[in-house]
């Protein structure tokens, strides 16, 4: 299972909160963007329920992670 999670960020801890997502485990890759967003972060795990585990316990709680929006992704094959 896989998801795209997308964040906003306190203004000034963007390059911390994307060197902090890199280090979580189950975090496959994360960068800065530009748009409503200021990082997008891709999480795979085993399931929904790890997935969801994975954002409240280790990124929603970054210091300067504002709000965060899960996309999970389909494989139609």
């Amino acid at each position: 299972m896989k998801a795209y999670v997308l964040i906003s960020v306190r203004t000034g801890d963007l390059h911390a909160v994307v060197r902090h997502l890199r280090s979580v485990d189950g975090v496959v890759e994360a960068s800065m963007t530009f748009g409503p967003y200021d990082a997008v972060a891709s999480v795979e795990a085993n399931s929904v329920e790890s997935i969801g585990k994975i954002l409240y316990s280790k990124i929603q709680p970054i210091p300067g992670i504002l709000e965060t929006l899960t996309c999970l992704a389909v494989d139609t094959e």
